[in-house]
């Protein structure tokens, strides 16, 4: 079968590191890291498994960050090459393994891409796992498949980048029949977003700031309103289509295109901080919002981050901040301003039920007590691949706020 996959080549990083910065085409277009292949099935690993053939799955900003070589090489012993792309994705169960039950063959289902201590064959969990939370687990090296944090970085479990995957019976999710393919693929996200909310819920009464109106940025809003939160909402966007669709989700005003000392400004308006320029084109803001989710995770969007904080407010960095530079910390001692980071999803209490993250979003979703399908705006065969990131990586241009591969199979909205 295809499959898009990373390899590891030094001289393809360097090659596509050189030509990529003015030809960003070089990133896909065979020169670098991303390969299209001709591999075979990724085999069970233990009748636990089960096959999954692909029916939707998504383009995500770290696969992104990977393919154009902006990733940061700290998690680099945490995946095996080569490794199939695609971690969120809907499929079709096509092949069970002997110990699995609950599920049939021809079931649709999402999973939960973490490769934590289950999914590894151990029967008494890490001490992260066993408090619920598999993104911190300690055993992404270990156990009976390579290494890798999710399907989709490890070389054993394929990805949704191909037609067919594997995954653990404990990674499973059921998609209800009242979801969609293109709803059910935002699950994964979707989760990602619920839990740094979970995580970091801000009261009724807050302002809270999301900056970056991506998808992850646009379901962080969908994921405070869908809890029920009445927090005030303020939302950065770089494109008029991303307003809209922040307003549509909840968003009680976007800020577009407003970034630097305009932002400031605004952000002291809307608070009554005071707004003071420090020397050498450093700014102060006393006072500012009670909370910020940074869904960019640029050396920019941290530092506007801290600063916009209020004393003793919080900063939960959403978005993928590999290597912030010219980033003043002066905030956290001057104002006691609190930074976390949120990583995946993990188990959450919400409304009475224990659930992962993604789990909980596939049933808000079902409830219809948010709706995302709308947010898929492009689709493309796997053999468009070059086509869908000039155009995801183009996204101003293109509207794009969700862009997947789809498979045979696959139903839409």
């Amino acid at each position: 079968m295809l499959a898009l996959q990373i390899v590891e080549s030094v001289p393809r990083y360097l090659l596509a590191k050189a030509v990529g910065r003015w030809q960003p085409a070089a990133y896909w277009n065979g020169l670098g890291l991303l390969q299209l292949r001709d591999v075979p099935e990724p085999r069970l690993p233990t009748p636990e498994w089960v096959r999954i053939t692909t029916r939707y799955s998504g383009i995500c900003g770290s696969d992104v960050g990977l393919i154009t070589l902006h990733a940061s090489p700290t998690t680099s012993p945490l995946v095996s090459f080569p490794f199939t792309l695609g971690h969120e994705v809907t499929g079709q169960i096509s092949e069970l393994g002997s110990a699995v039950d609950g599920f049939r063959v021809g079931q649709r289902v999402t999973v939960n891409p973490l490769l934590a201590c289950a999914a590894r064959g151990f029967r008494e969990p890490c001490s992260e796992c066993a408090r619920g939370l598999p993104n911190r687990c300690l055993r992404f090296r270990e156990g009976t498949i390579a290494p890798g944090i999710m399907i989709g970085f490890c070389r054993d479990t394929g990805g949704g980048w191909s037609a067919s995957f594997v995954a653990h019976r404990a990674q499973l999710i059921p998609i209800p029949d009242q979801l969609t393919d293109e709803e059910a693929v935002l699950a994964e996200p979707f989760g990602v977003a619920l839990h740094a909310v979970l995580q970091n819920r801000p009261p009724d009464t807050a302002t809270v700031l999301v900056l970056g109106a991506g998808i992850i940025g646009l379901l962080t809003v969908a994921a405070m309103r869908a809890i029920g939160s009445q927090a005030r909402i303020l939302v950065t966007a770089k494109y008029p289509f991303q307003a809209r669709a922040a307003e549509r989700l909840g968003a009680d005003l976007v800020l577009l295109g407003r970034t630097g000392p305009a932002l400031y400004r605004e952000i002291g308006r809307l608070t009554g901080a005071r707004v003071l320029r420090a020397r050498f084109g450093r700014w102060l803001v006393q006072g500012g919002v009670d909370q910020v989710f940074d869904c960019v995770g640029s050396s920019r969007s941290v530092h506007d981050a801290l600063t916009l904080t209020r004393a003793g407010g919080r900063v939960v960095l959403v978005g993928l901040a590999s290597d912030p530079r010219n980033v003043d910390w002066t905030p956290i001692w001057l104002r006691e301003v609190e930074i976390r980071g949120s990583m995946a999803y993990a188990e959450e209490e919400l409304d009475g039920i224990r659930a992962s993250s993604i789990a909980h979003g596939v049933r808000l979703m079902a409830e219809r007590r948010v709706e995302l399908g709308w947010l898929v705006t492009h689709r493309f065969a796997l053999a468009e691949y070059r086509e869908a990131l000039a155009t995801v990586t183009g996204k101003g241009a293109n509207g794009v706020i969700k862009a997947v591969f789809a498979f045979p199979g696959g139903n839409r909205v």
